[in-house]
């Protein structure tokens, strides 16, 4: 048996399950445990340092598996972008098919990509800009609601709202993101519209993810309260886990803070840092609310069995025993 979605029919994959992109941890490694279990894993362009290391990591994940992988391309507004264009170039040029986009449009980079045979998943965290995406002729939405790691957007709207709310205006492939990490949420994904989970925090805490074991072991041992939101009042809320970096950077912004009084504080060089060494105080570090349903580190493919084998006996067996036919009436002569 085997859950087959428009998504795992589109983008070729066994299961309908996604590692989307994530800053320091989508390497090799994790990527190609991902696509070796059935899932679709994507490296993060923008943790290597430079176009020419993304080509490396790119070779890297083919010696490691043969099955289907992307590269995640994240867009946003930066003093000293990174040479986007190069590294675009780079995703053609060593035959990805497969790129999830996010952080801004997605259409300048649409006729590269699709000139070249590549598919686009676009992530992105309300309906109105999900709507926009599939207009400009994505292929696929990652739907991320306000549960999820990282950037949720200013909406505020939940897993439960906004999936069902976008499934009402999307018609191409769509996957759920923030708030996934097990059997249920898959199941509920499902149900509410979507056609596949994708699951950042929970494949942080796999065997093969690159971050230190003792950033694995806090997620192990936090709780769906363990997170905090960065930059309200800037109006660009990410979500990163609680700790004394990011506790002190909310309240400097409470108190009528800037950017400019917490950027050292923010550095991404610092989130490194956390994860290289495992000092989980030693900066900013993102972890979604789905931290409170993780308490264990397996390997991918175990983790990704789990999840589909459960998910087929939640919907062949416990719900479907809830589902009762009514006897028939008795005829009488």
């Amino acid at each position: 048996m085997a859950l087959v979605t428009k998504f795992t029919e589109a983008f070729g994959v066994e299961h309908p399950i996604a590692q989307g992109g994530m800053q320091w941890v989508g390497r090799a490694e994790l990527v190609a445990a991902v696509a070796n279990a059935g899932g679709l894993g994507f490296i993060t362009a923008l943790t290597q340092p430079t176009p020419a290391d993304l080509a490396n990591e790119i070779a890297r994940t083919r010696d490691l598996t043969d099955k289907p992988f992307g590269v995640n391309l994240t867009i946003l507004p930066s003093i000293n972008p990174p040479p986007y264009d190069e590294y675009r170039q780079v995703i053609v040029d060593s035959g990805i098919k497969i790129v999830e986009t996010a952080g801004s449009n997605p259409g300048p980079h649409l006729p590269m990509f699709h000139d070249n045979g590549i598919k686009v998943l676009h992530k992105c965290t309300s309906v109105r800009h999900a709507v926009k995406a599939q207009t400009l002729g994505v292929d696929g939405i990652s739907i991320d609601g306000f549960e999820c790691a990282g950037h949720p957007g200013e909406d505020d709207v939940p897993g439960l709202v906004l999936i069902p709310a976008a499934a009402k205006e999307i018609e191409i492939p769509m996957i759920a993101s923030g708030g996934f990490g097990d059997a249920r949420g898959l199941v509920a994904a499902l149900a509410l519209g979507a056609d596949g989970i994708n699951m950042g925090t929970r494949f942080m805490c796999t065997v093969e993810s690159c971050i230190h074991d003792n950033v694995k072991q806090a997620i192990v041992d936090g709780n769906e309260r363990g997170t905090e939101l960065i930059f309200r009042s800037l109006h660009n809320t990410a979500r990163v886990a609680s700790n004394k970096v990011s506790r002190e950077v909310v309240q400097i912004l409470k108190d009528g803070g800037q950017f400019e009084d917490v950027k050292d504080l923010v550095a991404g060089v610092r989130g490194r840092k956390v994860f290289d060494d495992g000092d989980i105080d030693a900066g900013i570090w993102t972890v979604g609310t789905v931290m409170g349903l993780i308490d264990d580190i397996p390997t991918c493919d175990e983790l990704i069995s789990r999840i589909v084998d459960e998910a087929e006996d939640i919907i062949t067996a416990r719900l479907g025993d809830m589902i009762k036919l009514d006897e028939p009436e008795q005829v009488t002569a």
